[in-house]
């Protein structure tokens, strides 16, 4: 998803032009990392890599995902985030400097703030902040009812879905989000693509140039989820017991149906998606993989989906120990999602890898305080049995109850 981010806005620039690029890309008051000074990074942030352009989101999917798993976060990690909000409730990628007031620089954006709402909604006891949020993404939503990567520009498939995964989170109703006689899901069902010809089933990122709609992995596995109203870990389903279909997509349902069905073919004929960069040869895409599936998962389709599911098993790891935490955590989802254990990946946990990417969580994945877990590997030695610490504080109480009696008793005989 940190990956999907990226494509995101390179789409976006692609699609409106240089000269119009969305702001992430531009040169503005948020300061930009240069090559020979990164910014340092902040105590509780996840993952060691510049964070200019994703810092809230990957810290928004590192605390999502550790909730899922049944993590605790750290204190300090959902500090961090909250810290990032501006005043009027919006989320920039990243603020160096959270005690400086935002300006009219601050680059915010739907994204890293719809990313923010789900993963504090899910931690709960954060209503102020997400209703904060919410309002601004609220006000800044577009007249066809979706939104763009940045307030003002045209809006696009993948962040149309996150706002509308934010929404749910929060407990709005999506389709009664409405602007312009308009809804998000309206704005969605505008990026679907009929079930013949090239790319049939998928969405587009955005209309190009000419207006016509070209078929978009990365956008597709987005608005399966936005036009289930699901968030960026996707939802349960019961299992369909028959392959997607594609079908006319006069609905969000079936359109999501549709986006499943687009899906499935590469998923079961290669076991991933291909990334097709310009001027580069294809490569496996695990960012888009990962999202595939949880999509697939969320339509009742995990069955067409186990493929993929492996590829990430096999190489996903290594793809995450380059990427960082946020690609540790779409693997969380998927595992989760696909109703797998995370914490035993192909031998490895993810959960604990996950978490090694930034500060303790405050409980581990079972729910035990990390403290309570000490003291009880305290109290068994190597081979499993009671430690000698135990045995010596069982030996004391037992004679102090032994000496209190004889006390009692001299007590009783005396005349």
């Amino acid at each position: 998803m940190n990956v999907r981010r990226a494509a995101a806005v390179l789409a976006a620039a692609a699609v409106l032009g240089a000269g119009s690029a969305p702001a992430a890309l531009a040169d503005d008051a948020t300061p930009a990392a240069s090559p020979s000074a990164p910014p340092e990074i902040p105590a509780g942030l996840h993952g060691t890599a510049d964070p200019t352009y994703d810092g809230v989101w990957r810290q928004s999917l590192t605390l999502l995902a550790q909730d899922t798993a049944g993590v605790t976060p750290s204190g300090k990690a959902v500090q961090w985030l909250t810290g990032q909000q501006c005043a009027d409730g919006s989320f920039a990628a990243f603020r160096p400097d959270p005690s400086k007031a935002c300006g009219a620089g601050t680059t915010v954006d739907s994204n890293s703030t719809a990313a923010a709402v789900q993963a504090l909604a899910a931690l709960g006891g954060h209503d102020a902040a997400v209703g904060r949020a919410v309002d601004w993404l609220v006000s800044v939503q577009n007249e066809d009812g979706g939104w763009g990567y940045n307030p003002g520009t045209p809006s696009d498939a993948n962040s149309t879905s996150v706002v509308i995964g934010a929404l749910a989170a929060a407990g709005e109703e999506p389709a009664r989000t409405v602007k312009g006689g308009k809804s998000p899901l309206d704005a969605l069902l505008t990026f679907a693509l009929p079930c013949e010809g090239e790319g049939a089933g998928a969405f587009a990122y955005q209309p190009d140039k000419s207006g016509e709609l070209l078929a978009n992995a990365d956008a597709t596995a987005a608005a399966v989820l936005g036009s289930l109203g699901a968030g960026l870990g996707g939802e349960d389903a019961e299992a369909a017991g028959s392959p997607a279909k594609c079908g006319e997509a006069g609905t969000p349902e079936q359109a999501a149906e549709n986006g499943a069905a687009h899906l499935a073919g590469p998923l079961e004929k290669d076991g991933h998606l291909t990334s097709a960069l310009p001027g580069a040869d294809p490569q496996p895409d695990l960012g888009n993989t990962a999202d595939a599936v949880i999509a697939l998962a969320s339509t009742g389709h995990a069955d067409q989906a186990q493929k993929a599911f492996g590829h990430l098993r096999d190489h996903g790891v290594a793809w995450a120990e380059q990427t960082g935490p946020a690609a540790y955590a779409q693997l969380v989802l998927a595992s989760e999602a696909i109703g797998s254990d995370p914490r035993d990946f192909g031998g490895q946990d993810l959960v604990k890898l996950l978490n090694a990417t930034g500060p303790a969580p405050k409980a581990d994945g079972g729910g035990e305080d990390a403290g309570d877990r000490a003291d009880a590997e305290a109290g068994a030695d190597e081979e499993g049995g009671i430690s000698p610490a135990v045995w010596w504080a069982g030996g004391a109480v037992l004679a102090l109850v032994l000496a209190v009696a004889i006390v009692l008793t001299l007590r009783k005989r005396r005349p």
